[in-house]
């Protein structure tokens, strides 16, 4: 037993022995490792950290709401009328542009989509222009790294906000901004509007919008002037108030052509009839100068913008009626383009042939911002029925041409020459700022910090929530 305990204690001893040196070389260097890490992490704590990098001041302020304030309570110390003198330019005694509680609440909502329903087609292009340079300069300013997929979203999202602004522009129901006399005598009149029933009416308008569209805007009446038909016009008038002073009459007339431009004729249809061919599209020129014999009761035609201001078919020396008038504000974005840009040559011609100059809204049932209203004197009109008045603001105009109306305008930036155009955006937004009244100011001050503030009082909310206080 004992030579078996040598053999083995001599054949295995020295592997046992090895083993055993390997396992406190082991332990050895794990202590070590961790009496290392622990003296790292004791001098790591007791050496100072270092200052938090100070935040600068400006990035602390909330830049948007800040600006827009201080752009809003400048531009009032150069303040101006909203409404003008269309001919003119000047200031308007006798009326002034009236907003309700209503339109001042949505100051921003209200100014801005107002704006862009009277803007002239170049102005929109290059308006969009420009919305389109500053979204671009923002996205490549020096940012995180973005991939082309995210910036195609943001691309889309920004188109559809343009689009989202232009269709609340031309459908939103909103307050409606109205002109205010302050002259019984005194009525404003709209010559040219359309209803559901022109081909290039907007579907559903119907009669009744047509009148509340016009009663919103502040015009005492309106001539329902639709392409080929009566019916729109005929029926407005069969639910007239019985007398004009209580509430907004719709008058009737007819959009044709006569020589090739674009005329209303006021009374078409009821008055006069059979002054056009017989699919109601072209004046016969016959039968006006029929209607025409008796120089009181000429019927009178209305040059309508946009047109050819070289071929207008005035009267010619074998005694045809021609036209009496011309408009000098016409509401569609080519109409306003070329009264805007064609201002001075209209009233020269309405000088030079001595017409009367009057406003179209041509509101075809899009948008809620009138471009204009035509002021006549008539006294007593409140008291007259729909024929009445009708043929007596005929005989003004046929009477008083050039001398019988006051045409006033809303104000916006104008301008088609390449210089205006290049400027449009700051010019278009500095023109509606210097608009505004007290109220929409400060308005427009409680509106952009409500927005700014907002996402910081729900993260602020969400904060709490999350913590249980």
């Amino acid at each position: 037993m004992k030579d078996l305990l040598s053999l083995l204690s001599t054949r295995y001893g020295e592997q046992i022995l090895r083993f055993a040196q390997d396992d406190n070389l082991k332990l050895s260097a794990l202590t070590s490792n961790k009496s290392s890490r622990r003296s790292r992490a004791n001098r790591e704590e007791h050496q100072p950290r270092p200052a938090a990098r100070p935040v600068a001041w400006y990035t602390r302020v909330a830049w948007f709401p800040v600006g827009v304030t201080l752009i809003v309570m400048l531009t009032a110390l150069f303040a101006v009328e909203p409404v003008r003198d269309a001919v003119t330019g000047g200031s308007v005694g006798e009326a002034r542009l009236g907003i309700s509680a209503g339109y001042t609440a949505l100051a921003p909502l209200s100014a801005v989509l107002d704006t862009i329903t009277l803007l002239t087609v170049a102005q929109h292009i290059a308006l969009l222009l420009w919305i389109i340079l500053v979204y671009v300069g923002w996205r490549v300013r020096p940012r995180r790294q973005t991939t082309p997929l995210r910036e195609a979203g943001y691309a889309a999202l920004f188109l559809g906000c343009i689009l989202v602004t232009y269709a609340a522009a031309a459908l939103l129901p909103r307050p409606m901004a109205a002109l205010a006399t302050s002259d019984d005598t005194v009525l404003s009149i709209d010559f040219h509007a359309h209803s559901k029933y022109s081909h290039d009416g907007r579907p559903g308008w119907t009669e009744d919008d047509v009148r509340n569209w016009h009663r919103a805007s502040g015009y005492d009446a309106a001539y329902v002037t639709d392409h080929a038909t009566f019916e729109g016009a005929e029926r407005g008038i069969a639910a007239n108030p019985g007398q004009a002073g209580e509430g907004t009459m719709l008058l009737q007339g007819l959009e044709a052509f006569f020589r090739g431009e674009h005329v209303n004729i006021l009374g078409a249809g009821r008055r006069y009839k059979g002054l056009t061919t017989p699919d109601l599209k072209d004046v016969d020129e016959q039968s006006l100068a029929i209607a025409g014999i008796i120089p009181a009761t000429t019927p009178v035609i209305i040059e309508t913008i946009p047109g050819n201001l070289a071929k207008i078919p005035v009267q010619t020396t074998q005694g045809t009626p021609g036209v009496i008038a011309i408009e000098i504000v016409d509401g569609s974005p080519r109409g306003l383009s070329q009264t805007r840009r064609e201002r001075a040559r209209i009233v020269r011609i309405a000088d030079s042939l001595n017409l009367a100059l009057v406003v179209g809204s041509d509101n075809h049932g899009w948008g809620r911002a009138a471009p204009g209203w035509t002021l006549m004197r008539i006294p007593g009109w409140r008291g007259m029925t729909t024929d009445s008045l009708s043929r007596r603001i005929e005989e003004v105009l046929r009477v008083g041409r050039r001398e019988s109306t006051r045409n006033i305008e809303r104000r916006i930036a104008g301008g088609s020459a390449p210089i205006a155009l290049a400027f449009a955006m700051p010019a278009i937004v500095l023109r509606m700022l210097t608009t505004l009244s007290p109220d929409e100011r400060v308005m427009w001050i409680v509106w952009v910090w409500a927005i700014a503030l907002a996402p910081r009082v729900w993260r602020l909310m969400r904060s709490r929530r999350a913590t249980g206080a």
